[in-house]
């Protein structure tokens, strides 16, 4: 596999953050659905999110700058070899999936003991022998899977029930903070090898919401209220993740006042969750006589406008 670094166009001194940033920025460029009918898009966003899973991991892009590790995250063989999975490409539907796609690699890699025997004439500790080492036997290739989450799911980090292409299923633990682009690798869940299975990798999509938006760690929501609830004050049931809540609208309350839910937004990295961010509207009717009638001769002497300058 290509250099992580290079892939996500970053230098090896760069900080998280610069590697957070550049990752964000080409995911968005790159996602599969902003590139339908664009299978280089779809497996250059593989390569990105593959480079940032690996350089996010503190331990593993040390062990990678320090050449024990590959661009895909597998034991370097001794003198350079490289032992990771390989290149070939595949793809088809499995229930349990939204736009469910496997990419098994061949998982081939140098037989360094061949090799030593070539060059010196035996594998052994003989005379001639080379010591007896040889490298380690590949693991199997990493297999890559597309999971759409549904938004409350995510934001409430609802278990979520995969098949995986040997047929088993399995109940995929969110991770907090989960984001679109976001890989979550299974370990052991890939195609099998003589070093032993190698790895599922599966990249979140969360799907939009009719009524929620996302906002970092918080949710947004738009709440029409009527016009005496604005004036004389209620109490309203308002949507949220984790199911309907009562909330209170203070009176005199105007359109575009924004009340704040705790603890009812996406979860941080920490594990606490962000907050849901409820702002008003007031919801006049369209053609009520009735309130006409009422306001009829009335007239608010105010410039609500005063403050832009009009």
């Amino acid at each position: 596999m290509p250099d992580p670094y290079t892939i996500l166009g970053v230098s090896r001194s760069a900080s998280e953050q610069d590697i957070k940033a550049a990752y964000r920025k080409l995911a968005k460029e790159l996602h599969p659905d902003r590139n339908q009918g664009k299978p280089n898009a779809a497996e250059r966003f593989g390569e990105v999110t593959s480079a940032y899973d690996l350089l996010s991991d503190k331990d593993k892009r040390a062990q990678y700058d320090r050449g024990e590790i590959d661009g895909s995250g597998n034991p370097t063989a001794p003198f350079g070899f490289g032992g990771g999975a390989g290149g070939g490409q595949g793809g088809f539907r499995h229930d349990g999936f939204e736009g469910f796609s496997a990419r098994p690699g061949d998982g081939a890699g140098p037989d360094l003991g061949d090799l030593f025997e070539g060059l010196f004439g035996g594998r052994g500790g003989g005379a001639g022998g080379f010591g007896g080492r040889r490298s380690a036997p590949p693991r199997g290739a990493n297999v890559a899977y597309r999971l759409q989450v549904p938004f409350v799911d995510a934001a409430t980090r609802a278990p979520q029930r995969i098949t995986l292409a040997d047929g088993k299923t399995i109940d995929l633990k969110l991770p907090a903070g989960v984001e679109s682009g976001q890989q979550v690798r299974l370990a052991g869940k890939g195609e099998p090898g003589p070093g032993g299975p190698g790895d599922a990798m599966v990249t979140i999509d969360v799907a939009p919401h009719a009524s929620f938006e996302r906002d970092g760690d918080n949710i947004r929501v738009d709440v029409p209220i009527t016009l005496d609830e604005a004036l004389g004050g209620a109490k309203i049931r308002v949507p949220t993740v984790d199911g309907a809540v009562m909330l209170t609208v203070a009176p005199g309350t105007t359109g575009g006042k924004t009340l704040r839910l705790k603890g009812k937004g996406f979860s941080r990295k920490d594990g606490e969750r962000g907050d849901q961010l409820v702002t008003l509207h007031i919801d006049l009717p369209a053609d009520d006589a009735d309130l006409r009638r009422r306001l009829e001769g009335w007239h608010d002497t105010r410039n609500p406008r005063a403050r832009l300058g009009v």
